[in-house]
């Protein structure tokens, strides 16, 4: 918890989180209650020996590609529907408790495809879990398909064509790109997000979080990507960073995962304040809450420690979050409504 006194504005504040990957909620406690159920037996390292080294081994990371061995690890434990389904319905419950209202959500089919997981196994267990967290709390989601951009190229097709029965039925609503981002260029995976836009899925991209800004220009070039997610590195180019502000193109900023990866010094070194003096719109998210210091709420809180925003301030940070959202219109101005609800309830008590 943090010490501003703007703490319970900020845990009661509406969120929307655009940038979550569901493997990325997988905390070592279910890793290790998933191995003993589905006899997956872990790495033979120092940190697989208790649930407690893990969490130590993951204050440690040295960059991306650090996280990701450990990450791509830890899937061994991802077997049947249900284990997607308990690792959704468990980020879902700690969103809740955060304040999410809305979140679009990332999964990974290709790193169980590879081992032999339908990709129908893995988008209905999630999806089962989104349905739920609906009808139960309240809460509205979005399932975006990720590939997985240090895979060869024809991977990513054929994951796509794939999933083709999921797109129709409405399970899927976006693409995404992610995984190692330096030596895999957007433009790469041209031809897929091509089919993707053809068939009306939404498409974002991570670009400019290891990358430099070529990486932000080239998904909004060449995947036609209505949102990047990361995208710190649009300072590096203020013509570009006018563009963005003027189309509205959402980023979805990640402070803490920033910070554990070395892409940024410190939440303070990140370029919000400039962001928002620029209309800039960004949401604040959590990128893989088990391995980055916590949920949406920590960032927040994060953030604020930094920046010490205002209440006006965090109200843009919130509206420009449900803008960004691929929802209704009239999903959007019940959002915007319960922020409007929130914030004159916090400047009554000022």
């Amino acid at each position: 918890m943090c010490q501003s006194p703007l703490h319970p504005f900020l845990l009661n504040l509406p969120k929307c989180e655009h940038h979550i990957h569901l493997e990325g909620a997988l905390t070592p406690e279910l890793v290790f209650s998933l191995a003993k159920k589905n006899n997956v037996t872990l790495p033979d390292l120092p940190h697989y020996k208790s649930s407690t080294s893990l969490t130590a081994r993951y204050e440690q990371f040295d960059n991306l590609d650090d996280f990701l061995n450990i990450h791509y690890a830890n899937m061994s434990v991802l077997i049947t529907g249900n284990d997607f389904y308990e690792l959704a319905w468990s980020y879902i419950l700690a969103a809740h408790a955060d304040g999410v209202h809305h979140a679009e959500v990332f999964f990974d089919p290709q790193s169980h495809t590879s081992r032999g997981i339908p990709v129908e196994s893995v988008t209905r267990g999630y999806k089962r879990a989104l349905d739920r967290a609906e009808s139960e709390l309240g809460v509205t989601f979005h399932l975006i398909m990720c590939f997985l951009r240090h895979l060869p190229v024809a991977s990513a097709e054929t994951t796509f064509d794939s999933a083709n029965e999921l797109i129709r039925d409405g399970l899927i609503h976006g693409v995404g790109l992610d995984s190692s981002e330096v030596g895999f260029p957007p433009e790469l995976f041209t031809g897929v997000f091509q089919k993707a836009r053809e068939v009306g899925l939404r498409r974002t991209a991570h670009g400019g979080e290891e990358g430099d800004v070529s990486y932000i220009k080239g998904a909004l070039d060449s995947l036609h990507a209505e949102r990047i997610d990361h995208g710190i590195r649009l300072v590096e180019d203020e013509e570009l960073l006018r563009q963005v502000a003027i189309k509205g193109i959402l980023l979805t900023i990640c402070p803490l995962s920033n910070v554990y990866l070395h892409t940024a010094k410190s939440i303070a070194s990140l370029p919000l304040r400039k962001f928002l003096d620029f209309g800039v719109q960004f949401s604040l998210n959590s990128d893989d809450p088990a391995y980055f210091g916590g949920g949406i709420l920590n960032n927040y809180c994060a953030v604020q420690e930094a920046f010490n925003f205002s209440i006006d301030e965090w109200k843009t940070i919130a509206i420009s979050g449900v803008r960004g959202s691929w929802i209704s219109d009239e999903r959007k101005r019940v959002l915007i409504g319960k922020i409007d609800d929130t914030v004159s309830s916090f400047r009554s008590l000022a």
